[in-house]
């Protein structure tokens, strides 16, 4: 089977694994977009896919659907899926696409992809990042590695999902993407963070504070959003410290095969691990203050 271009309009069959916090709205777009759905996921298939169908096994999924999401917590699972016993590999036949829009390691991404072409079927790697808030909003960041030709196929399911939709590069390149936006959001939360509790500890009101810095040089998206949580004190997931642990990792272990050094990373690994070690792995990564606050014995803002 040799899919065609897709136009967004034209009714597929698509199969989606993984149904979580950011999976479920993700699927939601394309079911209420009229695509037929095939699901599958470890816990109760939230309400709000009522109308997919649901498979006994990932296998099952990638017999009945022509492309098939996955949205999986980490390389393990995208692993045991693809791979293991029932996996979709066992399901899949001549030209069907497998895209992986979990966060994983860029180099088991590029073993995936060979494993996959040659069973004679397309891989896309494009993780997101956007969070929660983006995933019901539909408004991702899609950072995609895979050929042109499959990229242009997917797109318009990806515009179901995303707005600021890239084709990288080859298969891999999605997730090294990926990485290096981690890297970034984790560098800028540890760094309001730490000017939030300077300006608290030395009697400034931070909400002020923050106020003030959106107009300024030191404006981002960090501070506008991260920046509040941390002042009003709403720690719930969003995207949790626990994940962007398991990012920071890919970051650290790919720095340390390529050759590179990642100070500023490694420092904010240590501070998410601290919250890890004090019971915090399932807050809202914007909770990484929390352990600055706890260093300075002193919290940037009370409820």
């Amino acid at each position: 089977m040799q899919l065609k271009t897709t136009h967004r309009k034209r009714k597929m069959k698509i199969g989606f694994i993984g149904l979580g916090i950011m999976g479920t709205p993700m699927a939601q777009h394309l079911l209420t977009a009229g695509h037929e759905m095939f699901v599958r996921t470890r816990s109760k298939v939230p309400e709000a896919l009522s109308a997919a169908q649901v498979c006994a096994t990932n296998a099952d999924v990638a017999r009945h659907a022509d492309i098939i999401f996955l949205m999986l917590p980490d390389t393990p699972d995208v692993d045991a899926v693809l791979f293991g016993k029932d996996g979709v590999a066992e399901g899949l036949s001549q030209g069907k696409i497998v895209v992986d829009m979990s966060s994983i390691s860029p180099m088991d991404t590029k073993t995936f992809a060979q494993k996959i072409n040659a069973l004679g079927c397309e891989y896309l790697d494009a993780p997101v990042s956007g969070g929660e808030v983006g995933a019901k909003a539909a408004s991702l960041t899609i950072m995609v590695g895979g050929s042109e030709t499959t990229f242009n196929t997917v797109k318009p399911l990806f515009e179901l999902m995303g707005k600021n939709i890239t084709l990288v590069g080859g298969n891999g390149d999605g997730q090294t993407t990926k990485v290096a936006n981690q890297i970034i959001v984790a560098l800028n939360i540890a760094a309001v963070g730490e000017a939030l509790l300077f300006a608290s500890k030395a009697g400034a009101d931070p909400a002020k504070v923050r106020a003030a810095l959106m107009g300024g040089f030191a404006s981002s998206r960090i501070l506008e959003v991260h920046g509040e949580r941390m002042i009003k004190r709403t720690f719930d997931p969003g995207f949790r410290i626990a994940l962007h642990q398991k990012d920071l990792a890919l970051a650290l272990n790919g720095a340390k095969a390529i050759g590179v050094s990642l100070p500023q990373t490694a420092s904010a690994a240590q501070l998410m691990q601290a919250c890890a070690s004090n019971g915090w792995g399932q807050l809202d990564h914007s909770a990484l203050v929390k352990s600055l606050e706890l260093m300075a014995a002193h919290e940037v803002a009370s409820k």
